[in-house]
Order: C-alpha cells, then sequence, then structure tokens
C-alpha cells in the first residue's frame, strides 16, 4: 500500500460515523454479554480454539451481533464471508455455496457465512442453504432482531444454535461512551471533552440500550460543540452538558418494532389486560401501540379476535362493539379514530368473560383430527334427487319449527360421536341463559334416549 492508499484509508476511515469506528476489534475490546462471551463461556471458547458451530445471534438492535461475527472474521483461521439477506437472493447463495466448495477443496478451509438480517429471508432462500449446513460445507453465523422461532424455517433453525443476546446494561452503554470520549486514534478523544453525569444519564436513557444509538448521539453533540466553539490545535477540556445534548438531539421514538419480538410483547400485554378485565392497562397499551405506529387496524382485528375468544356469548354485544370499532376507524381515520378503538378496549376489558366458545371449538378440531371425515347421518343429508332419497337421505329427519318450543330431540353429530358434548356455558353474562336452555334441551334429549332404550328393553 503505497502513501496515497494510506492517506486514503485513513480519510475513508475518518469518515465512517462514530459507532462503526468504535466497532470493537476483538474480545478483550467487546463491552456486555459477559453471559455469551466471558472467560470460560462456549462463545468465548469456540471463537479461542476455532472450533465454530452453525449459531443465530438474537438480540435487541445495538447488542453486539453484527460485531461478535467481525470478531469471529478476524479471530479465526476459516474462511468468512459476509452476507445481506436484505441484497441478495438465491443466485448471489449458490455462488457463496460454490466459494465454499473451492475453499474446501483448494484450500483446506471451512467457510464461515454471517447473514446479516437473516429474518429477512423468505423459505426458499433459508431452504438453500439447508443442506451445506447439514452436510457441514458451511458454519452459519445469522443476526436477528426478530425470534428465530417466528423467522426462521424449522429445520434450519435445528441446526443451529441460538444465541441470545442481551439489551446492553446503562452500566454498558456508560463504558461505551467514555470510551469513544477517551479514544484519540478511532474515537473523540483529540476534542478533549467529558460527558457530566445529567448528560451521560440522558444519552444512556435515549439509547434505551442500543449501543449505536448511544454513540450516533454523542459524535452529533459532538460537533454542534465544536461547530459552535471552532476548534483549536490543543481545545481545553471541555465539558458536554444536558442542555447540548437536549439541543443536539431529537425525541428518540418509543421502542418498537411492528413485525418483530416487541410487537408480539405489546399486542399480547394488550390482549392479557383484556382478558384480565383492567379497563386502564388495556388502554395504556393501546395508546402504547398507536404512539409507536402500530396499524390500528391490526389492533382492531386481534380485539374482534379477543371478543369471540374471551368474551364469547357471555356478552354477544362484544364482537358488534369490535366490529362498530374496526369500521369507525376506517371511516374517521388518524387521530378522531383512536377513540372508537378505545371504547371497543374499555367495553371488552369490563365486559364478563368466557373462554367456552374457544375451548369448545378447539376440542371439536381435535375430534376432526382424531376420527377423521366420519360420514353425515342419513337423516340429515340433503336429498335433492329421487336417487338420493331412495337411498334414505332425509329420512326420519324432524323439521324443529314444528315442535313446541322449536325444539325436538334427535341426533346431530356423526354416529360414532353420538351424545358428546363441547360447549359448556359458563355462569357468567348471557352464557348464563344460554346455559339454562341449553341443561332444558339436553335433559329432554337424556329424556328420550331414556325411553327409548326403555321401550327396547321391554319388547
Amino acid at each position: 500500500m503505497d502513501l496515497f492508499d494510506q492517506q486514503a484509508r485513513k480519510f475513508a476511515d475518518a469518515s465512517k460515523p462514530l459507532a462503526e469506528r468504535m466497532r470493537p476489534r476483538s474480545l478483550t475490546e467487546f463491552i456486555g454479554q459477559t453471559h455469551m462471551v466471558g472467560e470460560g463461556t462456549l462463545i468465548r471458547r469456540a471463537i479461542e480454539r476455532d472450533r465454530l458451530f452453525s449459531m443465530i445471534l438474537w438480540g435487541p438492535p445495538g447488542c453486539g451481533k453484527t460485531t461478535l461475527a467481525r470478531i469471529v472474521a478476524s479471530e479465526t483461521r476459516s474462511y468468512f464471508t459476509h452476507f445481506s439477506a436484505v441484497l441478495s437472493g438465491v443466485k448471489e447463495i449458490r455462488a457463496v455455496i460454490e466459494d465454499a466448495k473451492n475453499q474446501q477443496k483448494f484450500h483446506k478451509k471451512r467457510t464461515i457465512l454471517f447473514v446479516d438480517e437473516i429474518h429477512r429471508f423468505n423459505k426458499a432462500q433459508q431452504d438453500a442453504f439447508l443442506h451445506h449446513v447439514e452436510s457441514g460445507l458451511i458454519t452459519l453465523i445469522g443476526a436477528t432482531t426478530e425470534n428465530p422461532s417466528f423467522e426462521v424455517i424449522a429445520p434450519l433453525l435445528s441446526r443451529c444454535r441460538v444465541i441470545t443476546l442481551r439489551m446492553l446494561t446503562n452500566d454498558d452503554i456508560g463504558r461505551i461512551l467514555n470510551q469513544a470520549l477517551k479514544d484519540t486514534e478511532r474515537g473523540l478523544g483529540n476534542m478533549n471533552l467529558f460527558l457530566n453525569a445529567d448528560a451521560m444519564s440522558h444519552l444512556i436513557h435515549i439509547a434505551d440500550g442500543d449501543a449505536r444509538v448511544a454513540l450516533n448521539g454523542l459524535e452529533v453533540t459532538a460537533s454542534l460543540i465544536i461547530s459552535e466553539t471552532g476548534k483549536s490545535e490543543r481545545p481545553e477540556e471541555r465539558p458536554i452538558m444536558l442542555k447540548d445534548v437536549e439541543k443536539a438531539l431529537h425525541k428518540k421514538g418509543l421502542l418498537y418494532d411492528k413485525s418483530g419480538e416487541e410487537h408480539y410483547n405489546l399486542i399480547s400485554a394488550l390482549h392479557k389486560s383484556l382478558r384480565g378485565s383492567d379497563p386502564d392497562a388495556a388502554l395504556y397499551w393501546l395508546a402504547r401501540m398507536l404512539a409507536a405506529g402500530e396499524d390500528p387496524l391490526y389492533i382492531a382485528r386481534r380485539m374482534v379476535r379477543f371478543a369471540s375468544e374471551d368474551v364469547g356469548n357471555a356478552d354477544p354485544q362484544a364482537l358488534g362493539v369490535a366490529l362498530n370499532a374496526m369500521r369507525a376507524f376506517n371511516f374517521l381515520g388518524h387521530p378522531e379514530g383512536e377513540l372508537a378503538l378505545a371504547q371497543a378496549a374499555l367495553y371488552l376489558a369490563t365486559a364478563p368473560k368466557s373462554n367456552s366458545t374457544y375451548r369448545a371449538y378447539g376440542k371439536v378440531e381435535e375430534i376432526i383430527k382424531q376420527s377423521g371425515t366420519l360420514p353425515v347421518p342419513d337423516h340429515l343429508r340433503n336429498a335433492p334427487t329421487r336417487l338420493m332419497k331412495d337411498l334414505g337421505y332425509g329420512k326420519d329427519y324432524r323439521y324443529a319449527h314444528d315442535y313446541e318450543g322449536a325444539f325436538t330431540p334427535q341426533e346431530y353429530l356423526p354416529v360414532k360421536l353420538k351424545g358428546q358434548l363441547y360447549y359448556y356455558p359458563t355462569d357468567r353474562g348471557f352464557e348464563k341463559e344460554i346455559k339454562k336452555r341449553l341443561e332444558q334441551w339436553r335433559n329432554l334429549k337424556n329424556q328420550k334416549a331414556a325411553e327409548k332404550k326403555g321401550h327396547k328393553t321391554a319388547r
């Protein structure tokens, strides 16, 4: 590399964002995740012994997933290649596989393939890796902010070890910021800046465990200070105050990923608050999701589902309230339509609860799996043709409206399931009335069956 190349590289490095420049280059520089990369841990031993296994690094943004993969690249003797799930497709995957074969054949090296944002791969792309991970041609390291259970196909997931990285602690973020302020080679050490306690606390707070956000915030604040005070060859030590950080930074949005784990965490919190009959908590989680940019119609659809699953016939009006809230939001949009969703959430939270519908349907689904497609009893079959009538279709069917109370005991289930019960209404809300009716009808049915059995015995 000549002098011109060295200067060009130095300029390129200096133009990189602070978060990129300060990325740890070895395990000794790595901050946080001691449960995974600390002394004696599985990952550290695997890197130090160069005996890596396929893994999925799962964790929140800015916790060190990509950094850890790059450390693997620098500290192992394997051939390392980086692959972006966003920019590449099956064609590029085939090229990587071919390259891996050549590395194994001609250089006796195994290939470590790092796939960033592996959750963005579709099933076909993930399938393309499967055989080669299984055969050992490729050691796969995938990084994702999404729950692998939702985003990675089961066969590939079963061949990888999921390594869960945690959100960085406040102490971790503080150490990372101080390191950047002191580092004269890659950081801001030459600016002679330091953070006072309030400014440090504010940067840590807005970072919310994301090292990249913290370093970006520090860099913007430092740039603002330098632009206002001007540069000097030997700047005096200058504190970064809370007002400097507040002036430089915009408000950070709430931690939320509309397709990832936090999405499922918040909708779960809303659902469970509704189920637990806590209108205040339900309203809070609803507002949290809306403030974070969740699709209101997704929330409305989940409340429609809730109305059937957790309220059911204890309050048959609940389903209509949820559906009307969805229609109202479609009609009004933001922000007026949000009140319709809030009204529905409060109604559902304070409605009597019953999961009898949900449980009954689940039992029936299980029975169908076990028993298969049982034939429809002859008396329930439709008989539009003469042949069907001759075969006994519809014979002995009793039309309910011809009987007192529009009810007459007869069997409606397949013969093999005769007498089975799936729906057990509760004593809550309107289901109490339903339970009363069902008990009367079932008693009549049992009485009729007993009379029929007694008649046969007498004969």
